[in-house]
């Protein structure tokens, strides 16, 4: 009998017990299979691509939407730091990828998202949200042109599902295909001030050319990838889009490229904390299907101009067209070691609850606590001070403007 690695899908005639000896994402399968047997709380994740890669390199590991993702290799601060002055290594395979095929993908985006997605230029990405009727969102979202007729959208990981999902079903009556790649792709990122040098060793592309939040095809240890220069760490990066069973070619090309120039593997941890300081907003903490655009302040990204109309356009014309928000997400920084988190409740100077924190840290690279939290608008301004309830004491803040942190030019 003929059988075949349900991921490289390549033929074999030996037995069962050797019949993926050459596919990392078969290893890694098997690996979780007895960490279930051990009891093992990420045992029940799907391992990425570059699972054994990781364990190799002695990752802690954490459930994040379903995946088991590394956590942190060593010193989530040294990993911080290392994106800051040097360069990361991610593995962002979690995330989810769809693709719209046909001649009417453009007209399908328009009418399923916010943004104007017939106006980006092959080549070229947006950054742009799904909402529901009410305007609530669904999930930010980063598209890609690869084609007149072709585009990927890049979901986040707990909300794949859902995002294709709601494409296919929106995409009805339009002329295109939606496939949801995210068991196929695996998602590589480079960031920091030296991962153009390791891109362009690895690649050999012309980074001079690639512009912030454009893709272009590209070769790299042998292999065809996607190659856009995006990221969520607030410094210059990269991701690369390739099939699963190559990953780990892929990686291991950028680590030895990058051994010169500090690359460093680095995990959702500190990739969390690299975006609160660059004031990216995360869905579930600064974003939810109970908030708008404009709640997030990212009304930018809603396109009214458009042929047809979109899902969810006479709620957010309700929405901008509103006098007064109820609250509004704003910065927050404080002074000493304790940091805000998440869920922490914001007093006024009188002490009476205003808000909520939605995100918060110690800053590594500012080396005090910063936060995000919706507040109302009377107390948004820059200057004003507030205290945030850490654990029964409060704690004094001050409101800035986003973002905290600004790479040097």
């Amino acid at each position: 009998m003929i059988l075949s690695c349900p991921h490289t899908h390549q033929p074999s005639t030996d037995p069962p017990v050797t019949l993926h000896d050459a596919c990392p994402a078969c290893h890694a399968a098997e690996k979780q299979n007895s960490r279930r047997a051990e009891g093992d709380p990420t045992a029940m994740s799907t391992p990425s691509p570059l699972h054994a890669v990781h364990e190799a390199l002695g990752a802690a590991f954490t459930d994040f939407a379903g995946w088991a993702m590394p956590l942190r290799y060593g010193s989530e601060l040294a990993e911080h730091k290392a994106v800051r002055t040097a360069a990361g290594l991610f593995d962002l395979s979690h995330m989810g990828e769809i693709e719209l095929t046909g001649p009417d993908a453009a007209k399908a985006l328009d009418h399923a998202l916010v943004g104007k997605l017939s106006a980006v230029k092959p080549g070229k990405a947006r950054y742009t949200m799904i909402c529901d009727t009410d305007g609530g969102v669904l999930d930010d979202l980063v598209v890609y042109r690869l084609a007149a007729e072709k585009y990927l959208v890049v979901a986040n990981a707990s909300n794949a599902a859902t995002v294709a999902a709601e494409l296919r079903e929106r995409a009805a009556g339009f002329d295109v295909e939606v496939a949801d790649r995210s068991a196929d792709l695996a998602l590589i990122a480079v960031q920091g001030p030296t991962s153009a040098a390791i891109i362009r060793e690895v690649t050999g592309a012309d980074l001079d050319t690639l512009a912030y939040y454009a893709s272009v095809p590209a070769t790299a240890a042998g292999h065809d990838v996607l190659l856009a220069r995006t990221g969520y760490t607030g410094e210059d990066g990269f991701e690369i889009y390739v099939d699963g069973p190559l990953a780990a070619e892929v990686w291991q090309a950028l680590t030895a490229a990058g051994a010169p120039h500090g690359l460093t593997p680095a995990g959702l941890a500190c990739r969390d904390t690299l975006r609160l300081e660059a004031g990216m907003p995360l869905y579930g903490n600064e974003l939810s299907a109970d908030l708008t655009p404009f709640d997030a302040a990212l009304g930018r990204v809603v396109k009214f101009d458009k042929a047809g109309g979109f899902v969810g356009q006479a709620a957010l014309e309700r929405r901008r067209d509103a006098d007064v928000p109820e609250k509004v997400l704003v910065g927050l920084v404080g002074t000493g070691k304790r940091a805000p988190r998440h869920g922490y409740a914001v007093l006024d100077a009188d002490g009476t609850e205003v808000g909520t924190v939605t995100s918060g840290a110690l800053s590594p690279t500012l080396g005090h606590p910063i936060a995000m939290a919706y507040v109302p608008i009377a107390v948004s301004g820059p200057g004003t001070a507030l205290t945030v309830d850490i654990r029964g004491t409060q704690a004094p803040v001050e409101v800035v403007k986003l973002p905290f942190y600004q790479r040097p030019a």
